[in-house]
């Protein structure tokens, strides 16, 4: 895809994500509002890992894990501090360095890809089951109680600076879509960047960009810290979409759907994964309200079909499809001036006749 259509591309993403920033409240029910936050939350998941994955080659099978952290840090710092005007900061930085700290020992301990992706799905599974096992009244962080497998209330997000001041489920939309707004175009600009540029060519060719002169290994930590931490802002987003956090955000489920979603929409792209979580999310909820059919394997059967069928995902296969109709369309236009200059010329050798 060339540069100006990119950018068109860009431009159409950002109007459309505007209006329905400031429509969509105006128009649905309370009740879809509030679910539209916790898709929300799920499409800001699946772009942190569409840029570690797609745009780092950094297969992380545990992205779960910094959204759950996040999603918890948010909860306990907002217990403890009486407001949420810097839980949220707390909980963003907190899933940002323990993915810095988790990447350091994976990347600097030159972890191959298999392995580091088992690494970090086991990661997720511990504290899948360590956060199942908090369910005394011991297990607390300062105020805030664990609550074991039953999980723990989310306060509502307030306005910064103003603990009294709760933001309605309405607002709470509004900065769930303005967060995914902003955290869309800065992962375009860091992919853009030169920083990003080099985290292609790492992912193409690992030892090329080591030969050339890059530190490989501080450039995916920094990338994972980067996807760690918009995870994290993910889990503050969902805690507050739904009202409570429990260990389920751990679970095998939600891991292996955050990688689902990359596959359907499409990875090396950001808009894929969220249009593939959004797609997935509602699909999901449309299947919750019936019994026929098992939700997993619908999702099992859609991961086979585009593993083996459209590999790329929804919009690179999509967008390759635009460029050879495009591509037929410029080849017959080209062609039927050539006739035409031909028969130009032929007429005009006629009459000289």
């Amino acid at each position: 895809m060339n540069h100006a259509r990119e950018n068109s591309w860009l431009i159409l993403i950002g109007i459309v994500g505007a209006i329905f920033l400031i429509g969509a409240p105006q128009v649905l029910e309370l009740f879809t509002i509030i679910n539209l936050t916790t898709a929300i939350a799920m499409a800001l998941l699946a772009l942190s890992l569409g840029l570690v994955w797609g745009f780092g080659g950094i297969l992380c099978f545990g992205q779960s894990t910094f959204f759950g952290i996040g999603a918890y840090a948010y909860v306990v710092a907002a217990i403890n501090f009486g407001g949420t005007s810097w839980a949220v900061v707390v909980a963003i930085l907190v899933a940002a360095a323990f993915a810095a700290v988790l990447g350091y020992f994976m990347f600097y301990g030159r972890v191959s890809d298999v392995y580091l992706g088992v690494i970090t799905l086991t990661v997720s599974l511990i504290f899948y089951n360590l956060m199942r096992r908090t369910s005394g009244p011991e297990y607390k962080i300062g105020d805030a109680l664990l609550g074991g497998f039953n999980g723990i209330n989310a306060p509502p997000l307030n306005v910064p600076g103003d603990a009294s001041w709760i933001l309605f489920p309405e607002d709470v939309f509004y900065v769930a879509m303005a967060a995914l707004i902003i955290g869309y175009f800065g992962c375009v600009w860091l992919v853009r960047s030169h920083f990003g540029r080099v985290a292609v060519a790492i992912r193409e060719n690992e030892l090329r960009a080591e030969l050339i002169g890059y530190d490989v290994r501080l450039q995916k930590l920094i990338l994972f810290a980067v996807g760690g931490g918009i995870a994290g802002a993910a889990g503050v987003l969902f805690a507050n979409g739904v009202g409570r956090v429990t260990p389920d955000v751990f679970n095998l489920y939600n891991a292996a759907l955050i990688i689902i979603w990359v596959i359907v929409g499409g990875r090396g792209t950001l808009i894929g994964p969220i249009l593939g979580a959004f797609g997935l999310f509602y699909l999901i909820s449309s299947l919750g309200q019936q019994t026929s059919i098992n939700n997993n394997l619908v999702l099992g059967v859609i991961l086979v079909v585009f593993v083996l069928l459209v590999p790329k995902g929804i919009v690179p296969s999509v967008i390759d499809l635009w460029d050879r109709k495009r591509g037929r369309r410029g080849q017959f236009r080209r062609h039927g001036r050539r006739q035409r200059r031909r028969g130009g010329r032929t007429a005009e050798t006629s009459h000289e006749g």
